[in-house]
């Protein structure tokens, strides 16, 4: 570590007892993860350092963590592995409370007044209950501009260490509100000025037949099944992507940073 950091103090795991999470607290391992939850102002707890040369890197978040009043813990690293349940921590896992959902009152009072220059553009997830999933769909809404993601509160993945990990920070930076009947939910956006568009495999129009330039919520379904019934039903058009080769689908996560990043064209475009 840099001169002048003090270093994260040994912790000895007791024998026969694998690393557990401090009450009440969630881990947050990985760079981007736990520079992003320091970057928005929130001081975690506890911080475990893989033992070992740091990184000039990893040495700066620790840094920033202990001058907030973290405490730091020095730990082996399969102590983190198994924490971290296999999935890359690159060496650091912060302790901080749980991100919750935002709730639908949150999502009425932001649409109805609008507070930015450019229309809402919304994501929609109906049934994506994978965590790795669910946080790529996060990291590419994120990146696109969108102003946030609506899911529903069944059939929806958790917004668990593993979503902030692969998410890379937006699952810290985008509002993600949680809705009790997306179909509903979607009519009440209607009335509202909100064009939904629906994907599915069978629509008739391609996704660049869409209009995203005003305020617009795209919606994608789960893998395999798609949206449900009172979801398709609930949206203005549905639309689906050109597929040239053998294979008749893509990845959800995949298809969703296609169909934001056309939203992107066109309203850089309008623009």
């Amino acid at each position: 570590m840099a001169a002048g950091h003090r270093k994260p103090r040994a912790s000895r795991r007791a024998s026969g007892h694998g690393p557990s999470t401090p009450g009440g607290l969630e881990a947050v391992f990985g760079v981007h993860a736990v520079r992003a939850l320091l970057d928005r102002g929130e001081t975690p707890r506890e911080v475990w350092v893989q033992e070992g040369s740091a990184g000039a890197r990893l040495d700066e978040l620790v840094e920033a963590a202990r001058q907030g009043g973290a405490r730091l813990q020095s730990r082996p690293r399969d102590e983190l592995d198994r924490l971290a349940q296999g999935a890359s921590h690159q060496g650091i896992i912060a302790f901080a409370t749980p991100l919750a959902f935002e709730g639908e009152a949150s999502l009425w009072l932001r649409l109805e007044g609008w507070p930015h220059a450019a229309p809402p553009l919304l994501l929609v997830l109906d049934g994506v209950t994978d965590v790795h999933n669910f946080g790529a769909c996060l990291r590419s809404a994120d990146a696109a501009g969108a102003h946030g993601v609506i899911v529903p509160k069944d059939k929806a993945a958790p917004l668990n260490a593993t979503v902030r990990k692969v998410a890379c920070g937006a699952a810290e930076s985008i509002p993600v509100y949680q809705v009790t009947n997306l179909a509903r939910t979607l009519a009440k956006m209607k009335s509202l000025g909100v064009w939904i568009t629906g994907t599915a495999g069978e629509a008739e129009a391609s996704l660049y037949e869409a209009d995203f330039t005003g305020p617009a919520a795209l919606v994608m379904g789960a893998e395999g099944k798609g949206m449900r019934r009172l979801t398709r039903e609930a949206c203005d058009t549905l639309v689906k992507l050109p597929m040239a080769g053998s294979v008749s689908s893509l990845n959800v996560s995949v298809a969703t940073g296609v169909c934001l990043f056309e939203a992107v064209r066109q309203r850089q475009g309008a623009g």
